[in-house]
This record gives structure tokens, sequence and C-alpha cells, in this order.
């Protein structure tokens, strides 16, 4: 018999013992098996035990320094470019969108500039705010714009297309524009969803305790979370939106909101998730319903506001998460957590906080779970990142980008 051969046999002779013993069946005691006269006995490999399956450990995370030749002024995004495993747009508030490489150190190079269709003068939070891919950006070149203009101040969503590594401001439709009575409060987030329509963030116009009304009004598209079909030259109101048929504007997926800063689906349940910047007291994270009313300016978070007690909270839903301005000032959403190399955040929703760089999970499967903290990084957190692999980034206006990981 050829060594091969003998390695085979015994391969088998041990895999039939196991076998053996695992398939004992029933639940009552066997008998010890007897050998045959003349046979040895020969030491049956233990079965290995399962490892334990890490914990989501509060401050057991830390966010360091990635991407270093990716740090520019006033970053608010970063989106993998379709198709790709290593290219990514990157968004900064000065209209300037940047195609960087993240396996190499080579200088982004501008792949879009509309700096010059920006507001002047802007506000702190007015500028380029928002990009979303179309599904068919592969084969179609398209994506979406949402900033902040002037004469009048409004926010306008547009669709620009791409022509191999740069775009042509020229290009660009203009689909939607929403006027603004203030400087604040523009929201900006946009993302398609796994229904292909494309979902838009509006703040509730700005100044402070929403002193129009916007958030609750139904007539006015501030305040929302929008869903449009831009599949179309222009766009349209998909049929089953919550007020496509009176009640509201059409375009309204959700409503009572006053600064919806990054919403984002989750991949493998198909959830939107926002955050949403409180007054001055609290910030929430939300599951956003169709038709769903998030309560501002009733409500901030969980509390009453307008009125300051006694408020009729009947029909609002309640925010999935929350945290007082001891702990930040200016929630950033984040993503459902869907990498390999945490696994134990699986499911989890990933946020953070502009202000104090503290950055907390919450379970997406349980809802009496408490949020964990994660890490305080001290940086000014302006938006959370996805790479091919579903990894967590930080985009920072102050330390670049910074990869999520365990300590």
């Amino acid at each position: 018999m050829t060594a091969a051969a003998r390695s085979i046999a015994l391969v088998t002779v041990i895999i039939g013992v196991a076998l053996a013993a695992a398939c004992g069946g029933g639940s009552t005691q066997q008998a010890p098996a007897t050998q045959p006269p003349g046979a040895t006995s020969s030491p049956v490999p233990p079965t290995a035990s399962a490892v334990p399956a890490p914990e989501v450990i509060a401050d057991g995370y830390t966010a360091d320094a990635a991407f270093p030749h990716i740090d520019f002024t006033k970053m608010l995004g970063m989106q993998m470019v379709p198709g790709s495993s290593d290219i990514a747009l990157v968004v900064s508030q000065d209209g300037v969108i940047r195609r960087a490489g993240l396996g190499d150190a080579t200088t982004p190079a501008v792949f879009l500039d509309i700096g010059g269709r920006l507001i002047r003068d802007p506000g702190m939070e007015e500028g380029l705010l928002g990009l979303a891919f179309a599904p068919d950006y592969a084969s179609s070149g398209k994506f979406y714009l949402y900033y902040s203009a002037g004469n009048p101040r409004r926010a306008v969503v547009s669709r620009f297309v791409a022509q191999g590594n740069t775009a042509d401001p020229a290009s660009e439709h203009v689909l939607l524009e929403i006027e603004e009575p203030y400087a604040n409060h523009n929201g900006g987030p946009l993302a398609f969803g796994p229904d292909g329509y494309l979902y838009i963030g509006v703040g509730d116009g700005g100044a402070g305790g929403d002193p129009h009304g916007n958030g609750q009004n139904k007539d006015v598209l501030l305040g929302k979370i929008l869903r449009i079909d831009v599949s179309g030259e222009d766009y349209t109101i998909p049929d089953h939106n919550p007020f496509a048929r009176g009640g509201g504007r059409g375009e309204i997926w959700a409503y009572g909101l006053r600064n919806p800063w990054r919403l984002n689906f989750d991949p493998e349940t198909g959830a939107l998730w926002a955050a949403d910047v409180g007054q001055g007291e609290w910030e929430e994270i939300d599951r956003i319903a169709k038709g769903g009313n998030y309560g501002w300016n009733v409500m901030e978070g969980n509390h009453c506001f307008e009125p300051a007690s006694g408020c009729d909270a009947a029909g609002l839903l309640p925010p999935r998460a929350e945290y007082g301005h001891d702990l930040g000032c200016s929630v950033t959403g984040g993503y459902v957590y869907r990498g390999s190399a945490m696994p134990e955040l699986d499911g989890w929703y990933v946020y953070g906080d502009y202000c104090s760089g503290r950055v907390w999970a919450v379970n997406t499967a349980d809802d009496e779970s408490a949020p964990v903290q994660l890490a305080n990084t001290g940086a000014t957190i302006t938006s959370f990142a996805q790479d091919a692999a579903g990894e967590l980034y930080l985009v920072t206006f102050d330390h670049g980008i910074r990869r999520l990981t365990r300590k």
C-alpha cells in the first residue's frame, strides 16, 4: 500500500469513528461498544470547542488614521465608486469632489467642481451637502448632488453625468429646488433605496425651534424625508408614497424632522436609518417608516419641546436612540455594520457626534437594548463611510479619514 493510500485509509477510519459517536440518537444512555478480539484502542481526536463570538465592549474600539493622502478642507463624505474596490469620491463642503484611490498614495484628482454654483457667503451648514450614485451608475455615469444655492436661498437636487474619471458641470439637470428661509438646518443626505427610488433628507428651514412649524406641516417639503422617482428625465412621485393621493405633498415619505444629517439603508433588511440633529438638548437616531411622524417640533427626542411639558405625543414615533448634550451637540448618522472584521457589530447601527467625537452603536435587532459607546475619538465627525468590504471609516474636518477598528 502506498503512503497516500495509507493516509486515505486512516482518515476514513477516523471519520467512521466520529460518525458512529455522533449518531447515537435517542435520549437513553448507550453501553460502550465492545472491541473485536485483538483490536487495540486508538485515541479519538477531541471535538474542537466553539470559539465564542466577541462581544460589543464599551470603549473597546479605536479610530486610527487611514489614507493620509485624503485630507482636504471641510470634507463631508466619502463614497466608493460603484463597481470599484478601491476608488472613492470624496466630497467637500466647498463644492469640490475628488476621485481618490484608497490603495495608493497618489494625490486625489478633481472629479467635479461646482463651487461657483453654491451660495455666496454661505452659513456654516450650507454648501455641497450630499452625493448619491444612481443604481445603474456603472453603465449610465449618473449621480445626484444636494447643494445650497442663492438668490433666492434654496436647496438644489440635481443629476450629473460622469465621463470616465471626471464629470462635466454642464451635464447638470436640476430636479428639485426648495426655498429655505434661513442659513441653517439644511439637511442634505441622499440615498437610493432597494426600491430604486431616491430618498432626500431636508431640514426644517432653520432659525431655532422651527418658527414656521415646517416639521409638522405636510404641505411643505422642509423638515421631511422625501422619496422621488428619478428614472425619467424629470422626477415623478411614486404611487405608493403616503401622500401621493392627497393629504400632503406627494414627495413626502416621513415628516416631523428637524435636520436629518445622513441617512442610509441596511443592505440586509432594507430598513432606512437617519440621524436627526437636535435643538438644544437631545440628539436622536430614527428608524424611518413610511408616513412616520418623528415629532419635531412638538418633541425633541423623547421630550416635550413645544410646549415644554404636557405635549400631545399621540401618533408620534419615538427615536430608537437618543443622547443629551452632556455627551455631544450634533449627531452624525452612520451605517448598519455588515462587514466581517468586527462580527460582533453585525446588525448594529453605528453613529457619532460632530462636537465630541464620540462613536456609539445600537443593536437594530433588539429595540430594548441600550446604545453602547464604542470610542471617544475627539474628532469632528462629519460623516461615516464604508469601503467595498463594508468596513467603517470616520470622515472628519480636522483629522482626515479614520478607520474604526477593535482595540
